[in-house]
């Protein structure tokens, strides 16, 4: 791969970015080679200054994906053969575990040089340095490249801050897909529960008007979830014992669990959606599953994100009739499931009772992030 040669006896403006990284799937790039490649050993030719890029816009993010655009005044517009980009991830601003003797002197994420001929907007796409829910800076000049292989270089252009997206509905399909090897067979369950403290119960009682009310979505699981942070719901359980059908005695939640009936929370009344598949460093995977009563606003909001699930023939969770017409309930065996359930439930629906069993503090998914190493359930779009 041919790459400019850049030394040090004409300093190049300083960039706006920090750390480097490896690649860019893009035809017709060069990118900046690492350091100790000895065609980085010559200077950086002199010459005229050079027009610097004018009005950066970024357009069409995805999780891994973007646009960018820039206009040029007709300022030696002829003598540019090359574009500098340099891409700059924001909370790692300190960091340059990738610096190389080109970015020596504009330390980056990622710096790749575009010839003149490539068709604006281009497509940046790659999902090793580019991460869903995550703030980037880009940074645009302009380059000139002489007889000998130097370059000269513009000012930089200003600096243009964006954050890339969520997970999509095709990536939230391949997630499940991946979700479903590992499902396991089906086991009957009756009940969904929730467990809390004693206060929690209490204050829905005497100042919530008996009701638990929704709260949002933490940011446990995927990076790239479209629901956390977002989604309003209240969270219940629906695992079993194998060897008793019931619910366990151990929580991670409290000590204090409200019950209901299966039914109240999952009918033919109600839609199904995929939200997730994780796991937190250990052999346990996680699946999580939204409930919510056609068209509430939660259905909406669900109905634009995530994959609907089939509520009597899935491999997570169904709601199907016996011969006699009764709902009959199951879960997968070798996942646990996370339900979120979008509207208020009244206490009156179940029981609050104390467990007889521990409080297990560490098996608690509150915030916890996915191990981004773990190949059952990661897909190849950031985290």
């Amino acid at each position: 791969m041919e790459v400019p040669r850049v030394g040090h006896s004409v300093s190049s403006p300083t960039s706006p970015c920090e750390d480097m990284m490896k690649n860019l799937s893009l035809d017709a790039i060069q990118l900046c080679e690492r350091e100790g490649n000895k065609s980085l050993d010559s200077g950086i030719a002199e010459m005229e200054e050079l027009p610097v890029p004018q009005n950066i816009k970024i357009s069409n993010i995805t999780c891994d994906s973007f646009k960018i655009c820039w206009d040029m005044d007709s300022r030696s517009k002829e003598r540019i053969t090359h574009y500098f980009i340099d891409l700059n991830k924001k909370e790692n601003k300190n960091a340059n575990k990738f610096k190389h003797k080109v970015c020596e002197q504009h330390d980056c994420l990622i710096s790749f040089i575009i010839p003149k001929a490539v068709p604006l907007p281009m497509t940046v796409r790659g999902h090793w340095f580019l991460s869903p829910r995550t703030e980037y800076t880009v940074a645009v000049q302009t380059a000139s490249k002489q007889g000998d292989g130097d370059y000269a270089v513009s000012e930089w252009s200003e600096i243009i801050e964006f954050c890339t997206g969520d997970y999509s509905t095709v990536h939230l399909t391949q997630l499940l897909e991946k979700a479903e090897v590992i499902a396991g067979r089906m086991l009957r369950f009756s009940v969904f529960y929730r467990n809390q403290h004693k206060e929690y119960f209490d204050h829905a009682r005497e100042a919530q008007n008996n009701k638990m009310l929704l709260s949002v979505k933490d940011n446990s699981g995927s990076h790239g979830s479209p629901i956390s942070g977002k989604l309003e719901g209240i969270f219940f359980s629906s695992n079993t014992e194998f060897n008793t059908g019931k619910p366990p005695q151990d929580s991670p939640y409290g000590r204090y669990r409200f019950q209901l009936p299966a039914e109240e929370l999952f009918s033919p009344k109600t839609n199904l959606y995929f939200a997730d598949f994780y796991c937190m460093y250990t052999a346990y995977h996680y699946v999580i599953l939204v409930i919510a009563p056609k068209g509430s606003s939660g259905d909406e909001f669900c109905k634009q994100r995530l994959p609907a699930l089939d509520i009597a023939n899935n491999r997570f969770m169904t709601c199907s009739e016996d011969e006699d017409g009764r709902l009959v309930f199951h879960h997968a065996q070798d996942l646990i499931l996370e339900v979120i359930y979008t509207d208020p439930v009244d206490l009156s629906l179940g029981t609050v009772a104390e467990i007889s069993g521990h409080q297990l503090m560490s098996q608690s998914t509150v915030n916890a992030k996915k191990d981004p190493s773990c190949k059952t359930c990661n897909i190849s779009v950031g985290r």
